[in-house]
């Protein structure tokens, strides 16, 4: 914030006091200067050794006063180029759980960038149909797309298979 006072007719430094009382408390720099006649504003009404002085606060002198930073960042640099990736589509992903006696298997949808949403619960081989429950599930869902559902069933046949083949035994 700076305040600005009109002293006419002031020819030093040791002079200048101000006008009116700021609402700065600290400390006052203050800087006078004097403004020449201009010749094309011959008709106009100016007075000859007119000052103007303009008052600020120390504190908002430093808040002014170009840094090294502001300095450089006026300087010509490289460009910077921002690489935008393209948005990820939300997909489906078949999770599953395998133990020993069972396995479990589950549809989430996955939104790049905000995480993952349940979209069924876990069912289990062999204590249930897994695989029929998943597929009524996908059939429930219109948003889901018929080749979407060809490739999850598919997956979840593989990895059931898989299970059985293995008898539950990772290792």
């Amino acid at each position: 914030m700076f305040t600005t006072t009109i002293q006419p007719t002031v020819s030093s430094f040791s002079n200048l006091k101000p006008s009116s009382p700021s609402s700065f408390p600290s400390q006052k720099l203050w800087v006078s200067l004097k403004i020449p006649k201009p010749s094309s504003l011959n008709s106009c009404q100016l007075n000859k050794g007119r000052t103007f002085s303009i008052s600020a606060s120390s504190a908002a002198v430093a808040q002014d006063t170009p840094t090294p930073e502001s300095i450089s960042s006026n300087l010509p640099q490289k460009q910077l180029k921002v690489v935008v990736k393209p948005m990820e589509k939300p997909r489906l992903v078949l999770k599953f759980v395998w133990m020993q006696k069972n396995i479990g298997i589950s549809i989430d949808q996955v939104i790049p960038g905000y995480g993952t949403i349940p979209l069924s619960p876990y069912y289990f081989w062999p204590r249930k149909d897994a695989w029929e429950e998943l597929r009524l599930m996908l059939e429930s869902k219109p948003w889901i797309s018929q080749k979407q559902m060809v490739i999850l069933l598919n997956q979840a046949t593989d990895i059931i298979n898989l299970w059985q083949q293995s008898g539950g035994d990772l290792a």
